[in-house]
């Protein structure tokens, strides 16, 4: 088999588009264990994911993790489902077109939006492999995580890179690191708390839950953790709020090695004996909501605030397809397409190029 994927097919005049490449974490394929051992395996393995020496920590996930855990993992999958798949694959197809009508309307260079994640599918490679079909020379790389960190930001920069080296034809790339302080970002989790209270009322406290990850990143150089602390402080100041109005905690954690505190489960406890009467969670980390959001938080986080005395509980959903968010994506796109898209893209004189391109290609016998 050729090391080089085969290029897609290319005629002198065709039209060349910039395209966005939106990255996310994952999916499984279906809420099944044996599509939980195929996604987790792959996600597991991943050095960005688990640092542990192969040799050793492949005999722990081969041995003990994918034999226990794709059950029990892919019956919470089952209590978040939808008729449409995956809540997060719904989510993010849903962003990537209104990205791209939003995108559509402000700019006349063409161009083309795909989704790919760093597990499972659509894969990176698929991504990419749409995008140069449709002639897409430029590809920006645009992260669906706010906060920069190795283990989600970096990880799936790593599977864009694992495609283009075996890739002839490699396009201009530019990548966006992280968004966690831009203003229209914001705004849209500004926007969206102050809908939920101008129906619900103001609860006593708000929770901003981030995903949480190994303390050790953080003494090796990872900026998540103070990114995460600056969003919510942002936050807390669109929203106008008083140090003892909101709290930050980090969820998800896994294994027994100490993570990014104060752990949520943890903080829903304190909340709870403190009979707080009412508290709302928001997920600013999350683009769409999965299963973090919708069953740990949603749910089990519920469970445990309730389960130790406290009050209401509501969740604040996630940005997914909410317009402020959209038009907050597409700010933060065209930021960092600059040089690349114009509104005086001229279609009329594109194709006049192309016309002239082609012919002149065919009158020194060029038809590579």
């Amino acid at each position: 088999m050729a090391y080089y994927k085969n290029e897609p097919s290319y005629t002198h005049g065709d039209q060349a588009k910039v395209g966005i490449l939106l990255a996310n974490l994952g999916t499984p394929d279906a809420p099944t264990a044996k599509a939980l051992k195929r996604y987790l395996a792959q996600f597991l393995m991943d050095r960005r994911i688990v640092e542990i020496p192969r040799v050793i920590w492949a005999c722990i996930l081969y041995g003990i993790i994918l034999v226990v855990r794709p059950k029990k993992s892919a019956e919470k999958y089952a209590s978040v489902w939808t008729s449409e798949g995956s809540p997060l694959m719904v989510n993010a197809k849903k962003q990537t077109k209104m990205l791209q009508e939003h995108l559509t309307k402000q700019i006349a260079t063409p161009m083309a939006v795909e989704l790919g994640m760093s597990y499972g599918n659509p894969s990176m490679a698929s991504a990419i492999d749409q995008l140069k079909a449709q002639h897409c020379n430029k590809i920006l790389v645009f992260p669906l995580y706010p906060q920069y960190a190795a283990s989600s930001t970096a990880a799936s920069l790593d599977a864009v890179w694992k495609t283009l080296l075996r890739t002839r034809n490699v396009p201009a790339i530019r990548t966006i690191r992280n968004y966690h302080d831009h203003p229209a970002y914001i705004r849209a989790l500004a926007s969206s708390v102050l809908e939920h209270w101008a129906v619900n009322g103001k609860p006593n406290k708000l929770v901003m839950s981030f995903h949480g990850v190994p303390k050790f990143h953080l003494m090796k150089g990872d900026p998540y953790h103070c990114e995460c602390m600056k969003t919510g402080r942002l936050l807390a100041e669109a929203l106008n709020l008083t140090k003892d109005e909101y709290v930050i905690a980090f969820q998800s954690r896994f294994g027994k090695q100490e993570w990014l505190k104060p752990y949520l489960a943890s903080t829903l406890e304190e909340l709870g004996k403190a009979k707080t009467k009412r508290i709302d969670v928001i997920c600013p980390g999350f683009s769409s909501d999965c299963l973090e959001t919708l069953e740990e938080i949603a749910m089990e986080g519920e469970h445990i605030f309730q389960s130790h005395g406290g009050g209401e509980y509501h969740y604040i959903a996630a940005l997914n397809g909410r317009d402020a968010w959209i038009k907050a994506m597409t700010e933060i796109a065209l930021e960092n397409l600059q040089g690349w898209v114009s509104k005086d893209w001229d279609p009329i004189e594109a194709e006049k190029q192309s016309k002239l391109t082609a012919t002149r290609a065919k009158a020194v016998g060029d038809q590579a």
